[in-house]
């Protein structure tokens, strides 16, 4: 019988990394490898702002909440939602210490600008499956906020991208399970990775670490 014990959930940010590159994700979230550069330390400080646990804000007809831990016992993941925002309709649902009924809405804020693929959607999807799983609601629509063009975008989370989350998580599980570090595909995404010294790709590439090492000791 498979263990699903919160000892074995992974992080909710790893989707992120896996979606990028499933052996940085690997050396993060496996080998507990991590290096920080300029991007790094920018979303670090871009999440200050949200990052403040159980802070709650009443705005008129919605409740904002920040910092909101979530996990689900599906996708055995867990992690922190930047912003979760309850807004007040009778078509929602009931929150223990609030009254009335809200509908909710995952708030993601993201350093750069909307991505090209879907690496910020599915990370976004994975927390409203959470969201669904602990407060028993549909969660259909959540948002970017966008620090480099300094706007909203509202997006739409089908069933098709959690789908897609569901399939991804398995993934990591066996990677994880199995304490699995893929060889690296180079491309030019390389020069942005933070991980980029300690994955060494143009050597991968060519040799593997292991006679990497070896070669250096006979040096």
């Amino acid at each position: 019988m498979a263990n699903n014990s919160e000892e074995t959930y992974l992080m909710l940010s790893g989707l992120q990394h896996f979606q990028f590159c499933k052996r940085q994700w690997a050396l993060i979230h496996i080998e507990q490898q991590w290096e920080e550069n300029v991007k790094t330390v920018e979303g670090q400080h871009l999440h200050q702002k949200t990052d403040q646990p159980f802070i709650r804000e009443k705005r008129g007809e919605k409740l904002v909440v920040r910092a909101m831990p979530v996990q689900s016992r599906e996708l055995k993941l867990s992690g922190i939602c930047d912003v979760v925002e309850f807004v007040q309709d009778e078509s929602g649902v009931e929150l223990h210490d609030s009254p009335g009924k809200y509908i909710v809405h995952p708030v993601e804020y993201k350093r750069g600008k909307p991505k090209k693929n879907d690496a910020d959607l599915v990370q976004l999807a994975a927390q409203a499956i959470c969201l669904e799983e602990m407060l028993l609601c549909k969660v259909d629509v959540g948002y970017f906020f966008y620090n480099e063009i300094k706007r909203r975008v509202e997006v739409s989370l089908t069933e098709e991208l959690k789908d897609s989350v569901r399939d991804i998580a398995r993934d990591m599980h066996q990677y994880y399970e199995r304490r699995h570090t893929p060889k690296v595909k180079t491309g030019t995404f390389c020069k942005s990775c933070s991980l980029q010294h300690i994955c060494l790709p143009g050597l991968m590439s060519k040799r593997s670490v292991k006679s990497y090492i070896e070669g250096s000791l006979a040096e």
